[in-house]
């Protein structure tokens, strides 16, 4: 073993040895500056206002209306679904266009806060009181064990999805939808509702404001002449009949009723955003949203809590104009949420030999077909041999053991999860490398089972799933992150691999070169992840230009575990003002 180990270290030292003279064994004249000496893109400009054309835009009460804000678009779900099963595979077939990077990410290689993303885990501390707080404020909250018979006005009726709900109006909160759990699964629906959110929110994504309501019935107050529409687009009365129904499917604690509640989205609803091509009524929507790094990304995020959902009639545009008291009127700026995860966490169709292949295979999978008829069908899939957990049969298939990372697939092919890089999965990685051991048993929590061994099942599985995500994806591109330079020479970073735990500190052998250069930069590990090294001035004060070639300075850096480089770009500005960091590589190794 101890041989076998040494062997494994000389094979890594030299390839890092070959890669560093690769990238970097070239004269000091010669090296290439693919980043000027500017600071890094931290806010995309599609945060800015923008005009809207107006337009004719009749409606039942006004013949004569006039829109300024984006057309409403309607996803039609059937097309969708066809779409991306069958037509779009079809067209990839015979494309001649090869899949590119993610186009939004900045110079340190991670995306700007914009109308689709919000930086938080890795761009600062986020707590589990906020983890919970979701995208809620503390006023959105509401006790339906205080409220009044009464006081909550049903005024709509739920028009779509498979899940049965309403909407009501609660004074001094605002308008929620509220919708029932899977009768089949009780508390799983709404726990994953919750839970779901909170999650996206916490990486970033806009996302509604979800809770767990307990009511009694008498607090609701029915709207006479109410009317819904199904996903079929059927219409009907949703009268005492269609309320008591929905009631009756709900889960219940005694006499109180359990539900979801999603508080109604400000600005003005445009429809869902897809996930290709761009908006073409939004003067902000410049990148095909395939080529978006953070909605790639979120393929591993939608894995690691199985929501094979996600697909573009669960998201939502929203227009918001500088005008709030006219909400179609312009300027404003389109914001993109996510919605509806109550899919996640094992849900499961009717079909149960649909449901055992959620996650692992595609309703219409040409791929699995093709295998299948090449081997005759003889080896056994993860779906032909996948089992519930015992007494945990709520949550479905949703396991760890037969999860594998980078195979896992949605429920029919998502353009923006299939072009995902994997610079695009290393990059959500590192973002959920921050998700603690502490959050994912807070997320657990959210769920509010009534059952504790519920709640300890859920933690289990999703601390087992984000480590399995997070051993393929932080092993093979750089896991090195949070570069700085500390005064004016100090160049510091935080290695997730070990902040994080997924491998011990003696498994790590740190190298560091400059390169252009045979210097090697002695490495100082303080634990937790945190490394620094001491950075030789190439340059003096004055003289050149602060942008000169000659002050350009790369650093590559290895820790002896994954096999990616992190190349550090940096400008010499002398020994006075010390180096500044303009731009992160981490190439393919």
């Amino acid at each position: 073993m101890a041989s076998e180990h040494r062997h494994t270290k000389a094979t890594r030292s030299a390839a890092a040895i070959l890669a560093t003279c690769a990238l970097g064994c070239t004269s000091q004249s010669g090296v290439a500056r693919p980043f000027p000496l500017r600071a890094p893109l931290t806010r995309d400009t599609d945060l800015q206002s923008v005009d809207i054309a107006c337009r004719k835009e009749p409606t039942k009460k006004d013949p004569h209306h006039v829109s300024c804000a984006p057309a409403m678009y309607v996803s039609p779900l059937a097309w969708d679904g066809l779409d991306n099963s069958i037509f779009r595979p079809l067209a990839r077939v015979f494309a001649v266009a090869k899949s590119r990077e993610s186009l939004n990410a900045n110079s340190l290689d991670e995306v700007a806060d914009s109308s689709w993303f919000t930086n938080r885990l890795g761009a600062r501390p986020v707590s589990v009181e906020e983890l919970k707080l979701g995208a809620c404020e503390r006023a959105q909250f509401i006790d339906g064990d205080h409220a009044a018979d009464g006081s909550w006005v049903v005024d709509q009726g739920k028009e779509d999805g498979s899940t049965p709900g309403f909407r009501v109006n609660i004074p001094g909160k605002g308008k929620y939808l509220l919708k029932a759990d899977d009768k089949t699964a009780p508390e799983r629906t709404t726990a994953a509702s919750v839970i779901g959110a909170a999650a996206y929110n916490a990486v970033g994504f806009f996302t509604s404001c979800e809770q767990v309501v307990y009511f009694k019935p008498s607090v609701l107050k029915l709207t006479p002449g109410l009317h819904s529409e199904d996903n079929s687009g059927a219409v009907k009365a949703f009268d005492e009949k269609a309320l008591a129904r929905v009631l009756a499917s709900s889960t219940k604690r005694g006499e109180r009723v359990r539900m979801q509640a999603s508080a109604w989205l400000p600005g003005r609803l445009i429809g869902p955003f897809r996930y290709l091509t761009t908006r073409a009524d939004d003067p902000n929507d410049v990148i095909r949203h395939q080529d978006r790094r953070e909605l790639r990304g979120g393929r591993l995020l939608a894995a690691w809590l199985d929501h094979f959902d996600a697909r573009e009639e669960n998201t939502m545009d929203v227009w918001f104009a500088d005008k709030k008291e006219q909400p179609e009127s312009s300027p404003g700026q389109v914001r993109h949420y996510y919605l509806d995860t109550s899919d996640c966490l094992g849900s499961e169709w009717a079909w149960n030999g649909i449901s055992r292949r959620l996650g692992y295979s595609y309703l219409l999978d040409w791929g699995d077909i093709s295998l299948a008829f090449v081997q005759l069908g003889i080896p056994l899939r993860t779906w032909d041999r996948i089992e519930r957990t015992p007494g945990e049969e709520r949550f479905g298939y949703f396991n760890i053991r037969d999860f594998v990372a980078d195979s896992w697939k949605n429920e029919y092919p998502n353009p923006a999860f299939t072009d995902m890089t994997e610079r695009d999965g290393a990059w959500m990685a590192r973002k959920l490398a921050r998700v603690t051991h502490e959050m994912v048993l807070a997320l657990a929590d959210m769920g509010d089972f009534e059952d504790p061994v519920s709640s300890a099942f859920l933690a289990r599985t999703l601390q087992g799933r984000l480590d399995k995500i997070l051993e393929r994806y932080l092993t093979r591109l750089s896991p090195v992150a949070d570069v700085h330079v500390v005064g004016t020479d100090r160049l510091c970073a935080t290695d997730l691999l070990e902040a994080r735990g997924t491998r011990v500190p003696e498994s790590f052998h740190d190298s560091a070169r400059l390169l252009t250069t045979t210097l090697a930069l002695p490495v100082d590990r303080k634990g937790k992840g945190q490394m620094c090294m001491s950075l030789p001035h190439v340059q003096a004060d004055g003289g050149l230009p602060d942008d000169a070639k000659e002050r350009y300075v790369r650093v590559a850096i290895g820790d002896g575990v994954a096999r990616g480089l992190l190349i550090v770009h940096l400008y010499d500005l002398g020994p006075s003002r010390g180096y500044r960091l303009v731009g992160l590589e981490r190439p393919e190794p």
